[in-house]
């Protein structure tokens, strides 16, 4: 056996008591601050469940076609959706959207400025990539704990587990896209007077799209792969009724919740690929 050299409950003990100090201290501000989040997450979950089926079916059919321009993906689309409800699982589909949603929403919105400032200053890059990596590869019931610590069981914990989670390829795929950027193209912007701000919107981020758009498929699928886990903390969907196959020890239950799950996964895969491979080609032809 190793030899103990620091006891783990020592390197343990520090920890769980500056946890402990935040939850005491803050968790009622964390909690009124993240209100807006969850008025969000409600309004979100109210709209997909309280509206027609159809209309749900017809929007994601629209942002199909916008996406591809061919109507092969929408009549795809709109079957896969179709199957959903004949198998019995359209308000728990609505549940698992809605929460997916709101975090890709909420990744974007973190993940392209970020992505930004590492492609343009290295120290940051060097900075946030063992972060990244972190976030990456630590399971996510480790930082569950604190997250359920400081907000309870329910939408609010899931949500930001889901976005630590999701939101480091979109980061990661911004950066490199925006590095990826042919210095002769920035040379030309400049020769015609693009300052920075011109050329970073002008120049660098339509022809970094189609690597930012793989982020966000990327971050779309890791979503969704948090949705199980999100059924742990109290977060009904999807990921519930296989939490509930597992321990009622029901098979079909869980099949059919894990079918649900790769047809949600199937639909915002094919749709956010082709808006991708949209201005990819879009790229090359400028």
């Amino acid at each position: 056996m190793f030899p103990e050299i620091i006891p783990a409950r020592e390197l343990r003990a520090p920890i769980d008591a500056f946890v402990g100090n935040i939850v005491n201290e803050y968790s009622g501000l964390l909690r009124a601050l993240t209100q807006p989040l969850l008025d969000l997450l409600v309004w979100m979950d109210t709209l997909l469940r309280e509206s027609p089926w159809w209309m749900v079916i017809l929007a994601i059919a629209v942002l199909a076609w916008l996406a591809s321009r061919r109507i092969t993906l929408p009549l795809a689309v709109t079957a896969l959706m179709l199957m959903l409800g004949f198998l019995g699982l359209w308000d728990a589909s609505m549940q698992t959207l809605s929460i997916m949603i709101v975090a890709v929403v909420i990744s974007v919105l973190i993940g392209v400025p970020i992505g930004i400032l590492m492609a343009s200053f290295n120290w940051l890059r060097s900075l946030m990539l063992p972060v990244l990596d972190v976030m990456q590869t630590m399971p996510s019931f480790v930082y569950l704990i604190p997250v359920v610590m400081l907000f309870n069981l329910g939408k609010i914990a899931a949500i930001i587990a889901t976005v630590v989670y999701a939101v480091p390829p979109v980061i990661r795929l911004t950066d490199l896209g925006i590095r990826l950027v042919d210095s002769e193209v920035l040379e030309a912007s400049r020769a015609f007077g693009a300052n920075r701000v011109k050329q970073l919107f002008g120049v660098q981020l339509p022809l970094a799209l189609p690597n930012i758009m793989a982020g966000i498929n990327q971050t779309t699928m890791m979503a969704l792969a948090m949705v199980v886990i999100a059924s742990m903390i109290g977060v009904r969907g999807l990921g519930y009724e296989v939490l509930q196959g597992i321990n009622r020890l029901q098979v079909g239950r869980g099949l059919l919740a894990g079918l649900g799950i790769v047809i949600l996964a199937i639909v915002f895969d094919r749709i956010t690929q082709a808006l991708g491979r949209r201005y990819q080609h879009q790229s090359k032809e400028s």
